[in-house]
């Protein structure tokens, strides 16, 4: 049975913590997981449970996220890492497994570059590699929305320009996760401090994926229909990472964690475990009503 525990924190004054679930029997280094840079640390219960039975699991409010306080103004990405790098010196342990989603593997990639032998392993999720001037006009307007208290367009579309809507692709759940995604940006733009800097952050404060890593076991997964940053880009940012390995996950787009949550699980705790990724139930598609499933999309 797990042992939860919440610690504080601090850095360049500002406060954060972190929730540490300990499991006794752990078999691997504690694996941190970093999502979206709204997403604080209770909005991953799949993974815990996934995880949990062979790791620590860490998630966060970091500076900036869920119930810290906020960032000062200008590039965040040295104070987040110093963050990170300070919770896996409050753990007390050489190394962590780290898991970064979205925003999260831009964040996790770049404490791997800050302190690879700190890092054990690292998977990276929906890695968005890059972002076209056509996109970032599209956040920005998503912004002004936002700006002039305009929740639900706001909510909208960013939720069309996350995911994949085209009915000629299939996404496995995809009603379900827009409607999750959409309410879920709404509800962050009404109650949460943090959503106009996170924007912010999104548009000007962008991690460089062009240094490549070294040194550090690395996987990064994309849905296959990922319309932030396309799989064929995302493949070509693993290969800057030495040793790395690429996977496409079928029937799914940027939010494969909402649309084959438990699967995305089971691949995480295969690799920070060093087990077989290439049985993992998320490389199978998910079979429609009188389909069968098809052949997997690995690499």
């Amino acid at each position: 049975m797990s042992e939860e525990t919440i610690r504080s924190l601090s850095v360049s004054g500002v406060p954060y913590s972190y929730r540490l679930l300990r499991q006794p029997d752990r078999i691997t280094e504690p694996v941190m997981v970093l999502g979206g840079a709204l997403q604080g640390m209770f909005g991953w219960p799949q993974m815990e449970d996934h995880l949990g039975p062979v790791a620590d699991v860490v998630t966060a409010d970091l500076p900036g996220m869920g119930s810290a306080d906020p960032l000062p103004p200008g590039p965040s990405i040295d104070i987040l890492c110093t963050a990170i790098e300070r919770i896996i010196d409050d753990l007390d342990v050489p190394q962590i497994n780290l898991f970064g989603f979205s925003y999260g593997a831009g964040l996790a990639f770049s404490c791997a570059q800050r302190f690879p032998g700190r890092i054990a392993r690292l998977a990276l999720g929906g890695v968005p590699a890059h972002v076209s001037a056509a996109q970032l006009e599209y956040w920005r307007l998503a912004a002004d929305h936002l700006a002039r208290g305009e929740v639900e367009t706001f909510a909208r579309l960013v939720a069309e320009g996350l995911m994949c809507l085209d009915e000629d692709r299939f996404v496995t759940r995809r009603r379900l996760a827009f409607r999750y995604v959409r309410r879920s940006l709404a509800h962050a733009a009404r109650h949460s401090p943090h959503t106009a800097d996170s924007l912010r952050r999104g548009l000007s404060d962008r991690p460089d994926f062009s240094g490549g890593l070294t040194g550090v076991p690395t996987l990064v997964f994309s849905g296959e229909h990922d319309t932030v940053t396309a799989p064929p880009r995302q493949r070509d940012f693993a290969t800057s990472i030495k040793g790395s390995r690429f996977l496409t996950i079928p029937d799914a787009d940027h939010w494969v964690v909402l649309e084959r949550p438990q699967d995305v699980a089971d691949l995480a705790a295969r690799f920070f475990t060093d087990g077989p990724l290439s049985s993992a139930p998320c490389l199978t598609p998910v079979a429609r009503e009188g389909e069968p499933a098809t052949d997997p999309a690995y690499a």
